[in-house]
């Protein structure tokens, strides 16, 4: 069985601020045009001009971050100088977004007068270029991915993280917070923002300002970080399972067995899912228990239901 659900799955091109770049990788500015919070990164990609030196812009993207390392100062360093200045001001003039020089090197007098020139930002970096890219790369991965905002709760329940669904009202809150009492985390309540940071994996969060909050109707909103300890939540968490609370309808066929394989599309990634009726007298927070332990050991390779139905057939003598 498979539930789609985001029919619209592209959701539009995001961007993040230079700033928050210089922040987290603790670059040195030699040179800004602009504020580097109205400077937008929009792409993933990371580049090493190593081409564009040499002359060739055939492929060459200005949206994408270009990183100078040991291997474009050495191939520069065989020039004179105004050959130098020619070839860096031939690769500046085409507007790459921002320009890091890696390694620790400073940037060459020419990298510093075609920038200003061009207008172009200009940074330094301690790390080696290898290992700046790789975590870039990663970092702008998560801060630029597709996503999209469901109505849901997702809690972290054994290290799986469990999104409910369901119609309002169905009692996704009460079950999150206990969850919390039982030792659980909460990640977010009312509006979970979904990411898809890689091809395999989807992470969800909260909005900031909805971030540690659960609305209990009767009582209103509460701070489950004040009441439970930051013990209690988490800022972000991978969704490994969906569980969609739906209200308990008599003569309706559920799956008792755990045979059926059950998937719901999110952002193209598709995710074991589970159906879980709902009426007085079950203990959902223990149901969700024993359904993220069960999703955790099929990914160990153990499938219960699939043991269960092996015996049934050997009983029976059915190979």
């Amino acid at each position: 069985m498979n539930n789609d659900l985001s029919p619209e799955t592209a959701t539009g091109k995001y961007s993040i601020p230079l700033q928050s770049l210089i922040q987290e990788f603790g670059l040195e500015v030699v040179y800004l045009p602009d504020d580097a919070d109205d400077i937008a990164i929009s792409t993933t990609e990371i580049d090493r001009p190593g081409l564009a030196l040499t002359g060739f812009f055939g492929i060459f993207d200005p949206d994408r971050i270009e990183l100078i390392g040991n291997a474009e100062h050495r191939y520069l360093a065989g020039f004179d100088d105004e050959t130098v200045l020619q070839k860096i001001k031939a690769f500046v003039s085409r507007k790459p977004v921002a320009v890091i020089e890696t390694a620790g090197h400073k940037p060459l007098p020419e990298f510093v007068e075609a920038c200003r020139e061009y207008r172009i930002p200009l940074m330094c970096a301690r790390e080696e270029t290898t290992s700046l890219m790789a975590a870039m790369f990663a970092s702008l991965n998560v801060s630029l991915a597709p996503r999209i905002t469901r109505h849901g709760v997702l809690v972290e329940v054994y290290g799986e993280g469990v999104l409910l669904l369901g119609d309002s009202g169905i009692g996704k809150s009460e079950t999150a917070i206990e969850l919390v009492k039982r030792g659980h985390r909460l990640i977010a309540d009312d509006a979970v923002e979904i990411k898809r940071v890689s091809a395999k994996s989807l992470v969800g969060s909260a909005p900031p300002i909805l971030r540690h909050y659960v609305e209990l109707r009767g009582i209103g909103i509460i701070d489950v970080s004040r009441i439970f300890g930051m013990g209690a939540v988490k800022a972000t968490e991978k969704i490994d399972l969906v569980i969609n609370l739906e209200h308990w309808v008599n003569g309706k066929m559920y799956d008792r067995l755990g045979i059926e394989d059950q998937k719901t599309e999110i952002l193209g990634i598709e995710i074991p899912s589970l159906t879980v009726p709902v009426k007085p007298g079950r203990n959902l927070a223990v149901i969700i228990e024993i359904a993220a332990m069960n999703n955790r050991q099929k990914k160990m390779g153990y499938n219960t239901a699939e043991e269960f139905n092996r015996k049934v057939m050997e009983l029976n003598g059915i190979s």
